[in-house]
């Protein structure tokens, strides 16, 4: 797949992922933003804990010799927002803007995917998928690349409890393309049964001053799917690896 373009649909097996970022004049962030304001307004009534903080989003992309090459550039979270409800993605004149994220694709030593349950007072209440965020300023390096790796980890551990020590990261990545969506899912693995990591997982939340997640679901096939409110991203990711299995 040497030199190809990025195409919505696809699942693509990658061996590493560069991004950098660029500066970038993102139109809608400039000529929306009362609009703008109004919704994130809306969003955050009753839900203090969300912060308008900068993110980085991608509008630039290309997968070459197995490696996805990006460039990212810096957005207020509320545009992002707004971007994303609004349905506008592709619909200027301007290259394909995508949210493009690293995730944790946590798997119990019994082959069962662990994946988090988002609080009702967060962005995406009752959602649930792997540990993620979008990448923010805290996954920029000092040499303006940015740190998806680092990005799994991070966000994993913050959301879950899970310690470094505890967790055997993998250096494949699979990229799941979707309109306005580039989900960099990366393996990694817990020692203990589905079971054991959920107990202890939620035992750490439980302590935690301001959980992101209310839940730790547990997926063991595509069956046990239909009862959550999944994006389509990650039933795509799972069909793709319970199929592989």
């Amino acid at each position: 797949m040497s030199g190809s373009g990025v195409v919505d649909g696809e699942i693509v097996a990658l061996d590493r992922v560069e991004a950098r970022i660029e500066a970038f004049d993102w139109g809608f962030a400039r000529e929306r933003t009362k609009e703008i304001t109004a919704h994130w307004a809306k969003l955050t009534v009753g839900k203090p804990s969300m912060f308008n903080g900068r993110i980085m989003l991608q509008h630039r992309a290309a997968i070459e010799g197995g490696v996805f090459q990006a460039g990212y550039f810096a957005a207020d979270y509320a545009a992002f927002l707004a971007w994303r409800d609004f349905g506008v993605q592709g619909s200027l004149p301007q290259p394909t803007i995508r949210n493009g994220f690293a995730m944790a694709a946590l798997r119990a030593a019994d082959g069962a995917f662990l994946l988090g349950k988002m609080g009702d007072h967060t962005a995406n209440p009752g959602k649930v998928y792997f540990a993620a965020g979008t990448p923010d300023e805290e996954d920029v390096r000092p040499d303006g690349t940015l740190d998806l790796a680092g990005s799994v980890t991070r966000e994993l551990c913050e959301e879950t409890g899970l310690t470094l020590d505890e967790i055997l990261v993998e250096e494949r990545w699979t990229a799941v393309i979707v309109p306005g969506r580039v989900a960099f899912m990366r393996p990694v693995a817990v020692p203990w049964s589905a079971e054991e990591a959920r107990a202890l997982m939620l035992e750490r939340i439980e302590a935690q001053a301001e959980p992101e997640l209310s839940d730790i679901v547990i997926i063991r096939n595509l069956a046990d799917c239909a009862a959550y409110d999944m994006p389509p991203f990650m039933t795509s990711y799972l069909v793709h690896i319970f199929g592989r299995d």
